[in-house]
Parts: C-alpha cells; sequence; structure tokens
C-alpha cells in the first residue's frame, strides 16, 4: 500500500496505484490488506508458478488465461506447480492485479515491499525474473467464498475533488472553467503525474515550496494541470488548486492516454 514516514526525507509513498483492486485482489485470498502484489500496467506478463497456490486477479480485465484457459477476475484460482499465466487483449482498465496466497515475498526497504527506482535499485520486472512466493500453501478453495466487486469505477470519467490550499487564489472564470470543462489525459501520464492536454489561463504567481501529496492538482505557469499519483514528489513550488478524493485516485489510475475526465467539487 506505500511507504509511509519518510516522506520528510523526499521519499514518496509509492505503493500500488489502484489501492481498490488491490485491496480486492487480497481481500479474496484472505491475505492482509497490505501483502505485496504484482501490478500489471496495460498488457499482463507471462508467468510460470513452481510451487501450487491461489491467485487473484483484479482491475483491469487483460483477458487473463491459465495454461491457455481462461479466467476470471475477482475469483479465488488453484495454480498447480509448474502452471503458466498469461494475459491477452486489454478489455477495460488500464492497471491490473495479481495477488497470492500470502502475498510476494520481496525485500522490504523502509518498512515496504514496494517498488521504487532510487529506493530498491530496480522498478520494473524484467524476464527471467524471480518472486518468492509461500511453497506451502494448502491450496484449498472455499466454495462459498465470494466477495461483491464494483466494476463501475473502470468507466468512469467523473474525478471528485476537494478546493486545495491556493484554489481561491483562481479568478471566478477559472474556477467555472474546471467544473465545466472536460479533459483529455495527455501522453504524458505515468505513476509520477497526469498531464491534460487542455490549459487554464493561468497569472498565479508560483508558490513558496510546499507539501504535495498523491491527488494533489497543480497548475503550472503555461497553464497545464498537473495529477500527482503515487510516485510523485514530497514538495512542490507550482499553485495547488485541487486535491483528489482517494477513490479519484482509483479511478484516474486506470485511465490513459486519450482518455476523458471530468472534475467534480465535494
Amino acid at each position: 500500500m506505500g511507504r509511509f514516514g519518510f516522506q520528510g526525507y523526499g521519499v514518496p509513498y509509492a505503493g500500488v496505484m489502484d489501492t481498490y483492486a488491490a485491496s480486492v485482489a487480497n481481500m479474496v485470498l484472505g491475505n492482509d490488506e497490505s501483502a505485496a502484489v504484482l501490478e500489471m500496467t496495460m498488457m499482463g506478463p507471462v508467468l510460470q508458478f513452481d510451487s501450487e497456490t491461489i491467485i487473484c486477479l483484479s482491475g483491469a480485465d487483460m483477458s487473463p488465461m491459465l495454461n491457455n484457459e481462461p479466467v476470471e477476475n475477482n475469483r479465488a484460482i488453484h495454480v498447480a506447480k509448474n502452471a503458466v499465466l498469461s494475459f491477452g487483449k486489454l478489455n477495460s482498465g488500464f492497471r491490473g492485479y495479481l495477488s497470492v496466497s500470502g502475498g510476494f515475498k520481496t525485500n522490504k526497504v523502509m518498512g515496504s515491499r514496494s517498488m521504487f527506482k532510487a529506493i530498491t535499485g530496480s522498478f520494473i520486472l524484467a524476464k527471467g525474473d524471480e518472486l518468492l512466493i509461500d511453497d506451502h500453501v494448502e491450496a484449498i478453495l472455499k466454495k462459498n467464498a465470494s466477495i461483491k466487486m464494483n466494476y463501475k469505477y473502470l468507466y468512469s470519467n467523473i474525478i471528485e475533488v476537494y478546493k486545495g490550499p491556493e484554489f481561491e487564489r483562481l479568478s471566478k472564470n477559472q474556477q467555472d472553467m474546471l467544473w465545466s470543462q472536460e479533459f483529455i489525459i495527455s501522453k504524458d501520464n505515468n505513476r509520477m503525474a497526469y498531464q491534460l492536454e487542455q490549459l487554464l489561463d493561468n497569472d498565479l504567481e508560483p508558490i513558496i515550496t510546499s507539501l504535495v501529496l498523491p491527488g494533489t492538482v497543480q497548475l503550472t505557469p503555461s497553464g497545464k494541470l498537473i495529477v500527482l499519483m503515487r510516485d510523485c514528489q514530497t514538495t512542490g513550488g507550482y499553485p495547488r488548486v485541487l486535491q483528489l478524493k482517494e477513490s479519484a485516485m482509483n479511478i484516474m489510475a486506470q485511465k490513459f492516454m486519450g482518455n476523458k475526465i471530468r472534475f467534480k467539487l465535494i
């Protein structure tokens, strides 16, 4: 879920982009909510399991297959030793999550297993990498276990926000444009921030470098809006005009270039 308590040293929270999907993936298996999961962006990998386990997939629908047989998201799935999990077409969403019984056993750095380039050295998995999991799992599925999943957020374009610390510095016209205009996700989007294509006329003075958080919306001198995401920096000097609700962060995490959003004031 993230690396907490080190922001004073400039260390980002990191953690999963979509906390809701990751929580569901762990909940289905009875894992602790903070158990490490594998985040997959736009396309999934090919994974071979060296031991028997139980898995769950959640978030984006990437047409998952176990030994070339389709499997469903948000269900506990028995995986035999040497089974191969693969993925195909992206049908909905943008980021998917894989949980395993007991969670992935990667190294903890500053209290978290979350990968971040400047902290853990590597920040993506490469071909041939191995991830440790529990090898003593009794793979017995509980037939009566079920969970209700809200799929609607994968398709929603409404981003609920609070007023940011510098919101009141905006003119009435600028404020109205935030609510009335549709914004498009630009090609410049990643785990650090999403930039929006449409510009907002801006004559605000820069602020003294101050605290920013995942979900902070900054307004640059050029009028570009930047939505900070999980790997964002801990301070910034651009006016902070909006702050995303936590659930809105999950919606944003499932968006990609060309998708449209609308801000809604809480």
